[in-house]
Parts: structure tokens; C-alpha cells; sequence
């Protein structure tokens, strides 16, 4: 019989490899695109302080990494405690446990190639970038491995290649893989094989595995320890409970294993502070009673589907899973309705710079079933050999395509993306620069005519007695000036009405800035309400320095969508938003016109 599912795993592995080898090598990138850096520098923090610097507490030695590397947030991914007055790593351990191995051998290399041993060199990003991509090549293996338990060669084949080929997988593992994500997918993977071999026959071997790795995966991010529901409703049916009591033996052995494992971090807590727990994330969490299930799951800023969409045919799979492995679909639904929720939850939803909602990578490991149920059921068609085919190589491309944006396209602004900009850049080689426009605001007008268009403010600022800077200006003698003592323009309202029609409005302007502004947060605002009374029926903004260089002088638009609700007058105002270098408006015009 055809091991296709050999195959497709071995194109698998074929694609990673180029990717990371040929396409996007992150050990050979710097600063922020390094390996070790932003998030992953935290989870390996441990590491060279307690192994070069002896320095777990004081982190006295960062400052200088941070200075020759630019590995990101810096002492960001550490806080000092009050009480004991010493640093305490954000992340948990787990990561960085999984990292030594790579590290150790990394830190021999160094000394003997002749590269500085201070844990952030070659040798270092070289070491934790090749020992992710192999943890990749195990997660599948062990992946198709339990697939093959449930589903045909074929349905396993696809799921495999779907996934690698049409989801974020492909990032989080061959360009993004020392990011927790690809490891827990790994961890999962073998916890699943572990829990099948334990219910085949039972063993304290199987037992201790079980408790490992829901431990480490514990110790690697906190809220992993719903991995315990894996072994626990596991093929779940009315013996288990009797089963459970016939094996406590067994069960004390893996809970004994897991409390080994997962207490590491406890002991860390308490060493370094004196404290067993520690809320190591500060103002950072969760919104129980608000997750975020839209921004998360179908979100363009960094959504799952939008930029995975061949995970909507897991998701439609869970009915084939309940037609064909019944015993497995609510132990899945469960988990992954828990982990879900736990993933939306969290405060920071759009989890940093994602791409395509990261956090949910690990979970692949339980949606591969459903994705392969729902291949079982399209080759069951008749129809399908002509229509899915091409339906999987478009959703293939544009992950593909996507991913390429992420990297050295430049098409893909990470925590940034909107709606419309991610459909007025789809497919293109490169974005025109108004459109950055569309990523502070969602209004565009489309049509290249406007009707009963009329001017109903202008204000170029020569007479305006709230304007005191003389000079410099741009038109005229006087010009609104905005900088690091002058935060806020005065606000303006403006007459309008709602009319019949769909009503826009059109804020020309006239625009230098000095300083190029790089920080998102920190560049000009204009800022646009629409009013009724004391509420705030509409708000848009554009942010200037997005469509400005150090220098220039443009003239730049902004376009409203006017709602259909009542509204008395319109506000409007510039924010410097914490700016520091000068900027310069002048020549204000607002337009009001009809679609």
C-alpha cells in the first residue's frame, strides 16, 4: 500500500528546510529580526544568566547584550521585585529548559570557532534556530504517527500538507519556530501518541511520559495545563471512572511527574523572591467576561482565518470527526473549546507582532483531526477531484503569499493590519503610498467622481488668534505648528447635517514634518468626530507621519463615510500624540459630497 502520508510528510519537512535555509534564515538576520529576540530572548533569558553570568537576579550584564545586539524589549522581558529588589524573568522556564540542550552545544562552538561566548552570537542563533526546525520535524512526525491511528493514508496525507503548506504553521515553525508555539505543538503531538499507547496498555511508563510532558508543557506557558484534559477524557467513555480506580498507581505516577515538572517554576518564584507565586506578567491579562472571539478568530489585524482560511476546513470537519470517530470529537471539542477561550481572552489579543494569530499553533496538534476527517469526507465525493483541488491550492497561496509579506514582501504591517488595507494590498507588488492611510482608517471613497460637492470649512490659519507660532510656517505667515510643548491643535467644529444621500466628507490639508516619526503611537493624529450632543456617533483618524518623510511637504486627505443616524456638528483636532519632533499644518480644507 502507498505511504502517502510518508510522502506528504517528507514534502513537509522539504518545505520547512528551504524556507528556513533558502528563503528567510533568521540565525543570519540582526537586532529584532535575529533569532533571539523580542520574545524568544525572554524565554531564553535564563540561560546565559545562570550559565555565563551567574547573574539569575541582577541581569547586570544585559544592558551591554542589549547594546551589541538589539535583541528588542530589553529589560522589558524582566521586572524587578519590590519586595526583594531583584529582576524576575517574565516568561516561565519551560521554553528555556527545552532550549539548553541547543545552547549547550552552542556555547561549546563558540569557544572553540572563536566567537564571543556571551550567549547572543552565531553559534547561539545558529544552534536555537536549526534545534526549533528539527523540534518541527518531530511534532509532525509524531502528528502523522496518531493520525494514522483514526484515518486512511490519504485523509492523513492531506492534513498534513494543508496544514504545513496553508496555515501559519509554515511561519511559527520554519522563519518563527524558537517562539513557544511550535514546541507546544510538538509537546502536544507526543502527548497525544502517549495517551493512546497508556489506554492500549496501561504502564507506569506511559503514565510518568504523560505527566512530563503536561508538565513541561505547564512550565513553558501557564495556561497549558488544560493539556491534562488530553489524557483525562481521552476517548472518554462510562469505564473510564472505574478505570481510573483500578489504576490509581498509575495515576499517582503522572501526577507526581507532572508536579516534578510543572513546580520548577515555583521554585524559581520562591528563590528569587521569596514568594512561591509570582504574576510575572504585571498589567498584562485576561478579559473573562469579554474575550475577543471576533478580533482573534476572524480579525484582520491578526486573525486565524483571514490569514490561515484552510483551518476553516477543520473547523467544518468537526461534523465528519462526529461522523466517523464519535468517541474522539467532544475529548477534541473540549479542549479546544477551553483552549480557545483561554486564547481569545487574553487582554493583548493580537499577541504582539502575530501573524495570523499565533497562539494558536499548538493547537493544530487536535484541529489536524477534524482537517483530516474532512479530507476523508471529500474524497468520498465524486465531485471533489475537480473542485477541491483548486479550492486548496488557492487558500495554499495565499498563505504562502501572505507568509512572503510577513518577511521581505513588506505588504504585511504586523499588530497594524485593517480590513481595507488588507484588501486593497491583496495580490499586489507593492503598496502605493496613500494607502498606509487604510491603516488608521477604514473609509475610503472608491468612485472616481464625487457629486454636489461643497466646501463648508477652510482655515489656512492667517487669522486665527489661537495660532501663536509665527514661524516656521508653509503658506502665508502663519502656520499650526505641533511639537514636543505644543501637543493638541484647537479643536474646530464644523456645520454639518445628515442628508438623503450617502454623505462624505473630505479633509484636505496640507502637511511637513522635520523628524520622521518610526513609532506608530507617536505620530500626528488627525482626528475626526462626528457628534450628536455629548456622544461620539463616529471617530476616524490617519496618522500624518505614515505618509511623510523627514522634509517633505505634501498635501494629504483623509475621507469620512458620514452615518446615516442624526449628528448636530462635527469636531475635529490634531494630537501630537507624544511626539517630539516639529510638524507643520497648514491650508485646512473639508469638503462635504455625495456618493
Amino acid at each position: 500500500m502507498p505511504r502517502f502520508s510518508l510522502h506528504a510528510f517528507w514534502c513537509c519537512v522539504l518545505l520547512l528546510t528551504a524556507t528556513a535555509f533558502l528563503y528567510y534564515p533568521r540565525w543570519k538576520q540582526a537586532n529584532t529580526e535575529a533569532t533571539i529576540s523580542w520574545d524568544v530572548s525572554g524565554y531564553y533569558l535564563y540561560l546565559p544568566a545562570a550559565l555565563i553570568y551567574g547573574d539569575m537576579k541582577g541581569l547586570a550584564f544585559f544592558p551591554e547584550i542589549e547594546q551589541k545586539y538589539h535583541p528588542g524589549p530589553g529589560m522589558g522581558q524582566a521586572f524587578k521585585d519590590e519586595k526583594s529588589g531583584n529582576y524576575v524573568m517574565k516568561y516561565s522556564v519551560g521554553q528555556a529548559l527545552q532550549f539548553l540542550p541547543w545552547f549547550l552545544v552552542a556555547h561549546i562552538a563558540a569557544n572553540i570557532f572563536g566567537y564571543p561566548a556571551d550567549g547572543f552570537s552565531l553559534p547561539y542563533q545558529l544552534a536555537i534556530s536549526w534545534g526549533s526546525l528539527l523540534i518541527a520535524f518531530l511534532g509532525l512526525w509524531f502528528a502523522r504517527k496518531v493520525l494514522l491511528n483514526y484515518f486512511s493514508e490519504k485523509a492523513v496525507a492531506a492534513a498534513l500538507f494543508l496544514m504545513v503548506f496553508g496555515s501559519n504553521y509554515l511561519n511559527y515553525t520554519a522563519i518563527d519556530g524558537a517562539m513557544t508555539h511550535n514546541w507546544l505543538f510538538t509537546l502536544y503531538s507526543i502527548l497525544i501518541f502517549a495517551t493512546i499507547q497508556f489506554y492500549k496498555k496501561p504502564s507506569a511508563r506511559y503514565a510518568i511520559l504523560i505527566g512530563v510532558l503536561c508538565g513541561w508543557a505547564t512550565l513553558t506557558r501557564p495556561t497549558e495545563i488544560i493539556s491534562l484534559l488530553i489524557p483525562l477524557f481521552w476517548g472518554f467513555d462510562r469505564t473510564r471512572f472505574s478505570f481510573f480506580l483500578k489504576s490509581f498507581k498509575l495515576l499517582a505516577f503522572a501526577a507526581v511527574s507532572f508536579l516534578a515538572v510543572a513546580s520548577v517554576q515555583l521554585f524559581y518564584w520562591k528563590w528569587a523572591t521569596g514568594q512561591w507565586v509570582v504574576y510575572s506578567y504585571q498589567d498584562q491579562g485576561f478579559d473573562w467576561l469579554h474575550p475577543h472571539f471576533k478580533e482573534v478568530l476572524v480579525g484582520f489585524r491578526a486573525g486565524w482565518l483571514p490569514y490561515s482560511p484552510v483551518m476553516a476546513f477543520a473547523v467544518l470537519g468537526i461534523y465528519a470527526l462526529w461522523q466517523r470517530q464519535r468517541s474522539l470529537t467532544w475529548p477534541i471539542l473540549v479542549f479546544l473549546g477551553v483552549f480557545t477561550y483561554i486564547t481569545c481572552a487574553w487582554s493583548i489579543w493580537w499577541y504582539g507582532g502575530s501573524f495570523g494569530a499565533r497562539a494558536m499553533i499548538q493547537s493544530y496538534a487536535l484541529w489536524l483531526f477534524p482537517l483530516a476527517a474532512f479530507a476523508s469526507w471529500v474524497m468520498e465525493q465524486k465531485w471533489s477531484s475537480v473542485v477541491f483541488p483548486v479550492v486548496f491550492g488557492l487558500m495554499i497561496g495565499h498563505n504562502l503569499w501572505w507568509t512572503h509579506q510577513a518577511h521581505r514582501g513588506g505588504l504585511f504591517i504586523a499588530e497594524q493590519m485593517t480590513q481595507g488595507y488588507f484588501f486593497k494590498v491583496y495580490g499586489e507588488e507593492k503598496a502605493e503610498r496613500d494607502w498606509a492611510k487604510l491603516l488608521d482608517n477604514r473609509d475610503e471613497y472608491r468612485v472616481s467622481d464625487r457629486k454636489n460637492i461643497r466646501e463648508i470649512w477652510r482655515n489656512d490659519f492667517e487669522n486665527d488668534t489661537l495660532i501663536t507660532a509665527n514661524l516656521p510656517k508653509l503658506n502665508g505667515n502663519k502656520s499650526l505648528i505641533l511639537n514636543e510643548k505644543i501637543q493638541f491643535s484647537p479643536k474646530y467644529t464644523l456645520p454639518a447635517a445628515p442628508t438623503d444621500g450617502v454623505s462624505w466628507l473630505r479633509v484636505n490639508l496640507s502637511a511637513k514634518c522635520f523628524q520622521k516619526e518610526w513609532e506608530t503611537w507617536r505620530m500626528t493624529q488627525v482626528i475626526v468626530r462626528v457628534m450628536n450632543g455629548e456622544k461620539v456617533v463616529r471617530e476616524r483618524m490617519i496618522r500624518l507621519q505614515r505618509l511623510l518623510n523627514a522634509g517633505e511637504t505634501r498635501q494629504l486627505f483623509m475621507e469620512i463615510k458620514l452615518p446615516k443616524q442624526q449628528y448636530d456638528r462635527i469636531e475635529m483636532y490634531l494630537w501630537h500624540a507624544g511626539g517630539i519632533g516639529e510638524l507643520l499644518v497648514d491650508d485646512i480644507v473639508v469638503e462635504q459630497f455625495e456618493q
